[in-house]
């Protein structure tokens, strides 16, 4: 039986798994492993609710609705930051320093600004208590429910030197791969896209349902303190090191800088790097470094004398719409894309701009001719911002969505409440056809390699392919048919589409192209469902079980499994010898691992301590992280830690690796 100190520990070397993941990136076990720990966790809770607590890894996401936001008063304002945009005023920046704390030489530190939602943490006693937004500066809105789902968030802080109260400042965002797929899904769907990253995350921040919030995937970074009951630290580079040493995610590009030439030769690096940053930024922070000076040099009234933003110019370029031309989407949503003249931004030359729907083409008044400021910012593919007054040519006229599909030349239709439209030529659109295809084919899906767009345009227009599943029933004297296949080409494809049987659950759901379902989602889908079959027979009540499955989506599945000639397709895929199968540990009845607790330590010769760890729980063992008298064996490799000498000390058997290899 456990007992309440090893579900303590059992809730520590969760967290601790959790920072590696989320704030370190350094992963040390698997996914599969870490949900295993968290299930055995989820068991003991079920068995002791009296042991529960809020700051247990399972309480990261409640079931309650928010009602509403409270305003809550800071206990120290949230000032922001006044704007700089060149050296000069930088300059005047540091010259009005030095004056003002009578001083020659000062220390700057020097900071990413990121484009985010600015947010204060409450930790006391270690333990996360409230999360507020900025706000107006004197009281924000509480959102500690919607804080608690970004995993990057510790709930308890990490170390033996936690502050009695710790407020710390920071910002959530929403990681740039993250925006783009979403934005993607919602132009699919015809719903109102998302600006820009930081738009999206304060939108989230506002989501009443915390389990909605959890599908957004936003992070979190921290840079400041505003109040730390131990005072230990005396300088704004210190508290850098200092957060991150208490397990709370932040920033590694920061420098202590002297003067403006060193904190331009700083700036400049970073907006070299700005394009392939994973977040927004808009700029750089300059602090005084000394928390004294800070101190002594106060406020104004609403920005700190000891701080000041750099912002970078927009990442922005002028240039001529030559023509507006309508994509097809695989779920029939038409997208209007300009097509531009070549004109080179953020390190790339840019030669069509996504004008998103017909909606946003009539607000911005966007014509052919026209010459537009288009902007690359959290998208992949760049849009129109606006379009330069006093420049268009004379004769343009207003730009207006087809009528008919550009594609199959089907009447569009437009659903109430949806800014899409639509071409509803499901079965016959060809360009809806080979979206789907694609989609079908690629890499988070059933992965079938040599066979991208043209491939499959050909394969349409040969009339070879009218669905996923006539592609496991090509043969090689059709594809010798199209243009450039040899023996190679047909060789190479058909060993694609044969070895693309073999897949797991997860991905033949995501090669369905159902509503809304993602990789995510479609994980989270294989995991509860086992097998397709059970996946077809869920009801909308039982989805929305599964966490991080909301009702658009649920009512997305269902309808997608109400329709027969899906269900067809299925069994016609399943019939040509797709297998989608979860992957099972094998089963080892009676061994001598049964039941029997290891902790590895050291390096091993043959074995990665995931594998080894894998072996072992296939033989019904555990694999555990620290040393206690219920381990049963410790594994030890070469440079053991001192896991071995507590081993010793317990008297815990200790096995070689090659002892290890003949218990298997």
């Amino acid at each position: 039986m456990t007992d309440h100190a090893e579900y303590e520990k059992l809730c520590q070397e969760i967290w601790e798994h959790n920072r590696h993941y989320y704030v370190e990136h350094r992963p040390v076990i698997t996914d599969t492993e870490f949900d295993y720990l968290l299930k055995r966790l989820e068991k003991l809770e079920k068995e002791h609710p009296e042991w529960v607590t809020p700051v247990s890894p399972t309480q990261r996401v409640g079931e309650m609705l928010t009602e509403g936001f409270t305003s809550v008063k800071h206990r120290h304002p949230m000032l922001s930051l006044a704007n700089t945009y060149s050296e000069q005023e930088l300059q005047d920046f540091i010259h009005r320093i030095k004056k003002l704390l009578e001083c020659k030489d000062v220390s700057f530190c020097v900071e990413l600004k990121m484009d985010g939602i600015a947010i204060a943490a409450l930790y006391e006693k270690g333990v996360f208590v409230q999360g507020v937004t900025r706000g107006d500066g004197h009281q924000g809105d509480d959102i500690t429910t919607n804080l608690r789902t970004i995993h990057a968030l510790p709930l308890r802080l990490y170390g033996n030197e936690v502050p009695d109260r710790l407020e710390v400042r920071g910002e959530v965002f929403m990681p740039k791969k993250v925006f783009s797929t979403l934005n993607k899904r919602k132009s699919e769907e015809g719903e109102e896209l998302w600006a820009n990253p930081r738009n999206a995350a304060a939108g989230s921040l506002k989501l009443l349902d915390p389990k909605m919030v959890t599908q957004r995937q936003l992070d979190v970074v921290f840079y400041g303190v505003s109040e730390d009951s131990s005072r230990r630290i005396k300088s704004q580079y210190q508290s850098h090191q200092f957060l991150k040493d208490l397990g709370l995610p932040t920033l590694e590009a920061i420098a202590v800088c002297s003067n403006l030439e060193e904190i331009m030769a700083f700036g400049k690096k970073i907006e070299n790097q700005r394009a392939s940053l994973p977040f927004e930024i808009d700029g750089i922070v300059v602090k005084v470094d000394s928390l004294h000076d800070q101190h002594r040099l106060g406020a104004t009234g609403k920005n700190p004398r000891w701080a000041v933003a750099y912002k970078f110019a927009a990442e922005q370029a002028t240039t001529r719409i030559k023509e507006i031309v309508v994509q097809v989407g695989r779920t029939g949503v038409l997208t209007p894309v300009a097509e531009l003249e070549p004109v080179p931004l953020a390190g790339s030359t840019i030669a069509r701009a996504t004008l998103h729907n017909e909606e946003e083409v009539h607000r911005k008044d966007i014509r052919v001719g026209d010459t537009v400021i288009i902007e690359k910012g959290g998208d992949v593919i760049p849009k129109v911002v606006e379009v330069v007054g006093g420049k268009r040519p004379a004769g343009t006229i207003p730009w207006t969505m087809p009528k008919r599909c550009p594609s199959c030349g089907a009447q569009v239709m437009r659903v109430k409440g949806e800014v899409a439209v639509r071409c509803p030529n499901v079965e016959g659109c060809s360009e809806q056809l080979q979206r789907r295809l694609v989609h079908f084919v690629g890499k988070d899906a059933m992965d079938i390699e040599h066979l991208g767009e043209k491939v499959i345009a050909q394969l349409i227009q040969h009339g070879f392919v009218n669905k996923p599943s006539d592609l496991y029933v090509l043969t090689a004297e059709q594809l010798a048919q199209l243009e450039g296949f040899k023996e190679k080409s047909i060789r190479n494809v058909l060993a694609s589409i044969d070895k693309s049987r073999d897949v797991t659950l997860s991905r033949f759901i995501m090669a369905l192209g159902i509503k809304y379902v993602g990789t995510g989602t479609a994980e989270l889908l294989a995991k509860r469902a086992g097998h397709i079959e059970a996946l077809k027979k869920m009801d909308r009540e039982n989805l929305l079980l599964i966490d991080g499955v909301g009702e658009k989506v649920a009512d997305a599945i269902c309808d997608y499994f109400s329709d027969s000639e899906n269900l067809d397709e299925i069994e016609k895929l399943l019939s040509r010898g797709i297998v989608p199968k979860q992957e099972i540990s094998v089963g080892y009845k009676e061994h001598s691992f049964q039941g029997k607790t290891f902790v590895l330590t050291g390096s091993l010769a043959h074995y990665t301590r995931t594998s080894a760890s894998a072996l072992i729980k296939e033989r019904g063992g555990k694999v555990t992280n620290f040393v206690t008298k219920k381990t049963d064996y410790v594994l030890c490799g070469t440079s053991p830690g001192s896991k071995l000498e507590k081993a010793k000390t317990l008297n815990i058997a200790i096995l070689t690796e090659e002892q290890f290899e003949a218990l298997l």
